[in-house]
């Protein structure tokens, strides 16, 4: 019997095959055109309820974190604002969880999934905060933990905060193959996951999104008991949207329909995620751009045929924020709160604090997620690895920030100011990515209602945007 291919080619072209072994969902099920798909009935699959999600993710150390007010940093953003402005803001500290970050939730879900259905581990690639939580839900049951990374540029360089999440995947017990960036990484995770028979713990399965979604609950109930209403808005930090699209699905599930979904993400325009020149002039390994404009205007590039996380479907506004102001706040949260987090898991933080200065004192803005810190995650790490790589580093004016040239940190409160995508123009985005699978003249009625569920739309929105031929 001869050797199966594992040329790259021959690797990519089993990936359907693989995938479907891996997860145990068939997603060509779901799929009725190469766009549209019964998103619905994929997460109702999952088989699992939300009181059934919660005892899943109690039973190893994950949800049910604090919620506190910032009444120090509220108290400073209503100095800088007119009469009447600077929402109270409010923090949902997800560094509580087991592994330290909101990830710990689409993990236990995942994890406890793989282990129901026999199968002997768990297999993720992550830059690393995943990977933690993967690997510390797979030790809590029972099951061998593989983490494929993008740690190094192709000088062997690595960034701080990548170096750091790959560390903590390995404190936890997890086998890290840690690979330079590029276009290897998904098919050494093919084929690893065909090698191993381990079970594809994805960012982007059902479960992953719907571990998530006792996130948004959480806040809804906490704020309500605390405070008789319900969040005028939740900031959530948008990077490959599994955050955002659960979350959000939480808060909808528990009734807060008027409640503003807001995406925020670190703006480095300019700089590609994947390119190996750009890949350590970043501070911020996935909240960023690159990430978030990507995966908001076409989902299904990710390692599963069908992404469940669709943040654009769920997304009312998106803001974006420069390194320098995370940075600003980070250390602003600290002196003034006297809670230390990392500046990744603080992205929505700053858009919090330049957003409050818009809302009414009455009204209540929930920043969404915090994340553990230290090592190379901790902010000073950051800026000294930056600064080795040619940026420049000073005090301004963060208006003049340049990615990958300059990082700018604000001289005062009032200069954290932020900057509101075109929303509009994200859904036109969305819709030639789709043109581009599929021809326009194809699209059946299907697709169009598909489509304009997808962008947060209607289907007279979209006949009416139509995206021509390029």
């Amino acid at each position: 019997m001869s050797a199966r291919d594992n040329s790259y080619s021959a690797v990519m072209a089993r990936s359907n095959e693989i995938m479907k072994a891996s997860v145990g969902m068939d997603y060509d099920d779901y799929i009725s055109s190469p766009i549209a798909f019964d998103y619905e009935r994929m997460m109702r699959d999952t088989g699992y309820s939300h009181e059934e999600i919660v005892k899943i993710q109690a039973e190893t150390k994950v949800g049910n974190t604090p919620l506190f007010e910032l009444k120090r940093l509220t108290e400073a953003v209503r100095k800088i604002s007119e009469p009447g402005k600077g929402a109270r803001i409010l923090l949902k500290d997800e560094a509580a969880n087991a592994s330290g970050s909101f990830k710990a939730r689409r993990a236990a879900l995942s994890v406890f999934e793989a282990a129901k259905k026999g199968f002997k581990g768990v297999v993720a690639a992550t830059s690393g905060n995943y990977g933690a939580a993967v690997a510390s839900q797979a030790n809590q049951r029972g099951l061998k933990c593989i983490v494929i990374q993008e740690v190094y540029d192709s000088r062997g360089v690595g960034q701080p905060e990548i170096i750091e999440k790959g560390r903590k995947c390995e404190a936890y017990g997890a086998e890290v193959i840690k690979l330079t960036v590029g276009p290897e990484l998904f098919y050494i995770h093919l084929l690893t996951l065909e090698q191993t028979g381990f079970f594809n713990a994805s960012l982007y399965t059902p479960f992953g999104i719907r571990g998530v979604e006792t996130l948004g609950t959480e806040i809804v109930e906490q704020v309500r008991a605390r405070y008789g209403q319900d969040p005028d808005a939740v900031i959530i930090t948008q990077a490959g949207g599994g955050n955002l699209t659960g979350t959000a699905r939480g808060i909808l599930a528990a009734g807060a329909h008027d409640t503003r979904i807001v995406a925020c993400s670190v703006d480095l325009s300019g700089l590609h995620m994947a390119s190996d020149t750009d890949f350590n002039k970043k501070s911020f390994t996935t909240g960023h751009t690159g990430f978030g404009v990507p995966f908001a205007t076409w989902p299904d590039r990710a390692d599963v045929p069908r992404n469940a996380a669709r943040s654009l479907r769920y997304m009312d506004e998106y803001q974006l924020v420069t390194q320098g102001e995370v940075f600003y706040v980070t250390e602003l949260l600290t002196k003034l709160e006297g809670i230390e987090r990392g500046p990744a898991g603080n992205t929505s933080l700053t858009a919090a604090v330049a957003m409050a200065r818009q809302m009414d004192r009455d009204q209540i803005v929930v920043v969404q997620e915090t994340e553990y810190t230290g090592a190379g995650k901790h902010h000073n790490s950051q800026l000294s690895f930056a600064r080795e790589n040619g940026i420049k580093v000073y005090v301004g004016d963060p208006a003049e920030n340049v990615p990958g040239k300059t990082i700018v940190l604000p001289e005062r409160l009032e200069q954290v100011r932020g900057k509101a995508q075109d929303m509009d123009s994200l859904r036109h985005s969305y819709l030639r990515n789709a043109a581009r699978r599929h021809p326009v003249e194809a699209w059946t009625d299907e697709d169009i209602a598909f489509l304009a569920a997808d962008i947060k739309s209607t289907p007279d929105w979209v006949r009416a945007s139509l995206p021509q031929e390029e």
